[in-house]
């Protein structure tokens, strides 16, 4: 469900996944729908058409679970329609997986997962960075070799930065939810709880306590940066007068079972300017660390002043440049976690094994992104979980903020 940038890198997934098939497409723009299916055919994930409505996918026969990836603004809508498709008898379902952030805000959020449990349908959380190789096999290592000898870690920091978003709804507060906090803080603040987690083990045992929020609007305010934003992505996007922030930190003071305090620290960008997106994380102990950054490619290109081509996303996600010293991510679907995501949850789907996140644990990322807004609005370290979470709505989604 959905035919944006995100839905197209599950398809790259689905090609390294056995067991799956592609066979429908659903749009509200009937023509990306049929764009995306005829990809899908191209790549040999199987005979993917384009269905007319999300009810009339469910009730394809063929069609075993299905992958949210539209936009924030349409998660209530799309889950109520599913559900009531499936509750009518209209088809049958093995699961319902969705992508980050489950949802807008906390009712949101606690709504989409009720009417999934309602129905009785298996369900999943989509988090590529989990999954991410290098976070699972830097994880795995280091809790086998150094934690096991010397000690639980202590410290795990996240980030995720580029230059903004491909379309104008993840600009607008009101549509998305928020700015670069609602939009990337997800993948972040799981990231750094996932690695001080201690793997088998589940992530309620590394509890949040207290967070501590900044949001800002660096670059794309300035009236000359929300004039270009606004040509490129329409009148409906004036970052002079309805700003989102397009930066973010948030430092998460965690307890676990065993009695120990952890931090997290995760920021995220939307106004960082280098080769493309780049994504980093550490994570520390008493005598071992780790660290990952997606640029530090064993690939580089080098294009001269020459080489004027047109501009394009062909060696990093997000790419900011085609001349010079360029890294080159090969294998984007992969080194970001896709593929191993995409297997995970298919597996889950045919009862073979169990899920490593749920929509439980999306509403959990919700509850700890309200609570970082709350803290920046408030300018202080609030207690997690903080009075009011449930019917909070953040000044950015509002239109209120002023950076």
């Amino acid at each position: 469900m959905g035919s944006g940038f995100n839905a197209r890198f599950h398809l790259q997934g689905l090609q390294a996944v056995r067991d799956a098939d592609v066979l429908g497409v659903w749009s509200p723009n009937g023509k990306h729908a049929e764009d995306m299916a005829a990809q899908a055919r191209r790549l040999d994930l199987g005979p993917a058409k384009a269905h007319r409505s999300i009810a009339e996918m469910v009730a394809d026969p063929g069609i075993d679970a299905l992958w949210l990836c539209g936009p924030n603004q349409a998660r209530v809508e799309n889950v109520e329609e599913i559900v009531d498709a499936v509750t009518r008898g209209k088809g049958t379902l093995k699961g319902v997986a969705c992508e980050k952030p489950l949802a807008r805000n906390v009712a949101e959020a606690q709504r989409v997962t009720e009417l999934v449990k309602k129905a009785g349908l298996a369900h999943g959380y989509l988090e590529n960075q989990l999954f991410a190789p290098a976070v699972a096999q830097g994880r795995a290592i280091v809790w086998a070799r150094g934690a096991s000898l010397t000690g639980r870690p202590y410290l795990a920091r996240a980030a995720e930065e580029h230059s903004g978003p491909h379309m104008p709804w993840f600009w607008r507060g009101d549509l998305q939810g928020g700015g670069v906090l609602s939009d990337m803080m997800c993948h972040s603040s799981l990231v750094v709880r996932h690695l001080l987690t201690k793997p088998s083990a589940p992530l309620a045992t590394v509890r949040p306590v207290r967070v501590t929020g900044h949001i800002g609007s660096l670059k794309w305010s300035r009236p000359a940066y929300a004039k270009q934003l606004q040509q490129r992505m329409g009148k409906e996007v004036d970052y002079a007068k309805r700003p989102s922030e397009d930066f973010a930190s948030v430092l998460i003071e965690f307890t676990t079972d065993d009695g120990a305090t952890v931090l997290g620290e995760a920021t995220t960008s939307w106004s960082f300017v280098g080769a493309g997106l780049r994504l980093s994380a550490e994570l520390l102990g008493p005598e071992y660390s780790m660290s990952w950054n997606s640029l530090e490619s064993p690939l580089r290109l080098f294009f001269s002043r020459e080489v004027k081509g047109q501009s394009g996303e062909d060696l990093v996600e997000k790419q900011n440049a085609e001349m010079g010293l360029m890294p080159v991510i090969s294998g984007e679907a992969a080194a970001y976690g896709y593929e191993a995501e995409d297997r995970h949850f298919v597996r889950v789907f045919l009862g073979r094994e169990q899920p490593q996140l749920t929509f439980d644990d999306g509403v959990e990322v919700v509850k700890l992104l309200m609570t970082a807004y709350m803290s920046a609005e408030q300018g202080k370290t609030v207690e997690f979980p903080p009075k009011g979470l449930e019917t909070f709505v953040p000044a950015v989604a509002k239109g209120t903020w002023k950076p």
